[in-house]
């Protein structure tokens, strides 16, 4: 396995000073040392990875040098705009490094929302005529040697040349933990609370991660069914989306959206769209724990964005910040009885259970009770 320290290390000694992208739990330990290791100037969590692409672009033309992104393949989808418009040999010709998390890998077991995109990614790699190498585990020496060549190539070429890095390739590394504020409860917590407040006829639409799968284990644990909730298992960003079009076509229905504050930042544009549509029966609910849990714990800026006066702005008619239980607990009682759009900024501590499970149920299964239970409103 490859030492992250050590691979950070050879890539500051080719001259790579520059970092973005957002983060991919297959490179966890080596996005932890950069967080370490890297001024903040220099390591930029992106919004989504056709920004962090961007951001790149704009470091080598001020620079002359070559960055470095990163990001898992879910994200090739945000990345491909800039990557072909913007950074191809054939428009401006930007050298760029960039490292893939290889989720879905053949072969290997993964969750179902990884399958197709693992599969297809060194296929789309090719099809865009992209350069990639897929990391081996080496010796340090052999290690560096084939970064000279890679990053050689990219300043020769000057293009863009991905590096594919398969699960299991790093060692772990112990991210450093700088003082965050604290707050009075967990997402798992907050989820449970407003769960309790929901009627039988409320549905949900959540957010991939480890809120959705909060979501299915309290399901779970109250024995009930899990017809009322769409676990939006990929898609980051987009539940709110999926929840908006339920909304506008079951207006009899009131709609929650249990949404990430990484997730809404990745495509933020998504508020004024709800907001100019006006869905009096939508609910949305941020939980803000400021980070990218679910793939490794680096921090989001979202404990330093006004979500609120950004919702305002966006035509939200109902705008409310809660921390405590009491809070969540009144405010679902009155926001419930106005009309929407709402948004409900609950602000929370990172933090899961270690043995959090995942959703037992297919998508599939999952798609079809929750069509069936909309079916008749």
């Amino acid at each position: 396995m490859i030492d992250p320290h050590q691979f950070y290390q050879i890539l500051s000694g080719q001259n790579v000073e520059f970092y973005s992208g957002v983060p991919d739990s297959l490179l966890k330990p080596f996005l932890s040392c950069l967080y370490d290791h890297v001024e903040a100037s220099n390591h930029i969590i992106a919004a989504n990875e056709g920004a962090a692409l961007a951001l790149a672009a704009g470091y080598h033309l001020a620079t002359g040098k070559t960055p470095l992104v990163y990001l898992q393949n879910s994200g090739l989808g945000n990345l491909i705009n800039p990557l072909l418009s913007l950074t191809d040999k054939n428009v401006y010709s930007i050298p760029v490094l960039i490292v893939v998390g290889w989720r879905g890998q053949p072969g290997l077991h993964d969750e179902p929302q990884h399958i197709t995109q693992g599969k297809s990614t060194l296929d789309l790699l090719d099809a865009m005529d992209m350069p990639y190498k897929v990391l081996e585990d080496s010796e340090s020496e052999d290690l560096t040697t084939q970064m000279a060549d890679i990053l050689s190539s990219i300043e020769q070429n000057s293009s863009p040349h991905f590096l594919v890095v398969p699960k299991g390739i790093f060692k772990d590394y112990e991210m450093q933990q700088s003082e965050r504020p604290k707050y009075a409860l967990k997402r798992e917590e907050a989820i449970k609370l407003i769960v309790d407040q929901l009627g039988e006829e409320d549905m949900i639409v959540s957010t991939t991660g480890k809120t959705s799968r909060e979501l299915f284990e309290y399901r779970k644990e109250l024995g009930q069914p899990h017809e009322n909730d769409f676990l939006t298992v990929g898609s980051m960003g987009h539940a709110n989306q999926i929840a908006l079009g339920i909304a506008i076509n079951k207006p009899n229905t009131t709609i929650y959206c249990f949404d990430g504050d990484g997730a809404v930042l990745m495509h933020m544009g998504s508020l004024p769209i709800i907001g100019n549509v006006q869905p009096g029966n939508f609910i949305h609910i941020i939980f803000n724990n400021g980070s990218h849990e679910s793939v490794g714990g680096q921090p989001t800026v979202g404990y330093n964005t006004d979500f609120l006066q950004i919702a305002k702005a966006s035509g939200y008619k109902e705008l409310r910040r809660v921390i405590t239980r009491e809070e969540i607990v009144d405010t679902l009682l009155e926001v419930k009885k106005l009309n929407g759009p709402a948004l409900i900024e609950v602000m929370i501590n990172q933090g899961a259970r270690a043995n959090l499970g995942r959703p037992t149920t297919s998508t599939h299964d999952n798609k079809r009770a929750f069509m069936n239970k909309l079916r008749n409103r």
